[in-house]
């Protein structure tokens, strides 16, 4: 038992010390990387690539574009949504003898909806009752303010009620 934890041991330093050697070997052939490299005088150095850039607009001139393409843009809008109206000799050649005028059509006499007191007391309650949830007031006030809702809301179903 012991000779084997001697032997692992041993085996363990062994592949240590050829990792060390195999490091050290690679070492001295690649060099320092923290160290600038030493060229021989017959090898070739090539000189770095410049990187070329594309002179751009200025940015007037892209500014100008932008301008000009939404000034079109609401023109071309314009002409769409508002059509030309039909100009008087249009409406000469129509009818010669006879010139119409539009006139707007009689407004339909509509029956007035009045609203019970009941109601518009409702309306106010709940107008009360949105603003102090919006102010997030949380305490007695709110409690009483719904009741006060509740209770003129249903007057109001009551008075429309058939």
């Amino acid at each position: 038992m012991a000779t084997d934890a001697s032997d692992r041991e041993e085996q363990q330093q062994y592949e240590l010390e050829e990792i060390r050697r195999s490091f050290t070997e690679i070492g001295i052939r690649v060099g320092s990387l923290f160290e600038p490299a030493e060229h021989d005088s017959d090898e070739l150095v090539l000189p770095v690539p410049v990187p070329v850039t594309r002179a751009r607009p200025p940015s007037l001139v892209l500014a100008l574009v932008v301008v000009c393409c939404l000034l079109i843009g609401g023109g071309i809008g314009y002409l769409l949504h508002h059509p030309t109206p039909p100009t008087a000799g249009a409406v000469r050649r129509e009818s010669p003898s006879v010139v119409t005028q539009a006139t707007p059509p009689a407004p339909a006499s509509q029956p007035r909806v009045v609203a019970s007191p009941s109601c518009l007391q409702t309306a106010q309650r709940a107008d009360a009752l949105i603003d102090l949830f919006v102010r997030n007031v949380r305490d007695r006030r709110l409690s009483l303010a719904l009741k006060a809702y509740t209770l003129a809301s249903q007057a109001c179903r009551k008075e429309t009620s058939p």
